[in-house]
């Protein structure tokens, strides 16, 4: 038997979530476009009861990393996945394969980040609850696997990035007012500043005027941004 015949004969793998992710950032606008980039954004990944026995997790604590398996959950589903995309890195003006970029529409919509893991918890419903930080994950994602951060075999010194390396990019520098951040618990503020400086905005959107709304906790922040600039310049409760 061929490779190729075993692929069209075999059947396709079935996944199910074995926990579910909860973050302050309640919609996929606003997520960081990486793991790692707002370091101090703490998420709860809470297992689904098939998986909440304590020996699931047993030797976790000993890893400072962890790998995510995860679904874009958000995205529509597509009969016909684009082979090309355009990453927000080049401005969403050139097109690249969808192999050579970490777009969330994929042909199978999988995402994969690498979270520190901060400590467990264990609750008396929802049993060992794992906290993570620097997650790029929305709340509710579900997650298809966990798997430990090995630095060893992980990490690559001097590895090339692609059109990554080739691209400069700079946060923003973020103002809010504080009359506004007295409205976000005083433990995020500093957390919801360092995601907005990521600049949550589609890459080919640069309209000073327009107002920008990003749900985070049970706040809508909504903001403009000119040149380098973003401006807080309303926060309601949701």
């Amino acid at each position: 038997m061929y490779f190729a015949d075993f692929i069209v004969t075999s059947r396709p793998m079935e996944i199910c979530p074995i926990a579910y992710f909860h973050s302050p950032l309640k919609s996929k606008f606003g997520i960081p476009r990486q793991s790692g980039l707002v370091s101090e954004l703490t998420g709860r990944i809470i297992l689904e009861p098939s998986f909440r026995q304590a020996e699931a997790i047993r030797g976790l604590e000993d890893f400072d990393y962890l790998w995510l398996i995860w679904g874009f959950s958000a995205n529509p589903p597509s009969d016909e996945p684009s082979l090309t995309v355009r990453p927000p890195r080049l401005g969403g003006n050139r097109r690249m394969g969808v192999f050579a970029t970490r777009s969330p529409f994929r042909p199978n919509p999988l995402g994969l980040s690498c979270v520190r893991l901060d400590h467990v918890e264990v609750d008396r419903q929802e049993g060992s609850v794992i906290f993570v930080k620097g997650a790029d994950l929305m709340d509710g994602t579900p997650i298809y696997d966990i798997k430990p951060y090995v630095a060893y075999a992980d990490a690559h010194a001097g590895a090339r990035s692609g059109f990554v390396d080739q691209t400069a990019w700079q946060p923003l520098h973020v103002e809010m007012p504080d009359k506004l951040a007295v409205r976000v618990p005083a433990d995020m503020r500093e957390v919801l500043k360092e995601v907005l400086a990521q600049d949550p905005r589609p890459r080919y959107h640069d309209d000073p005027q327009r107002v920008y709304g990003m749900p985070f906790l049970d706040l809508d922040i909504r903001f403009r941004v000119a040149e380098q600039t973003l401006t807080v310049v309303e926060i309601v409760k949701n």
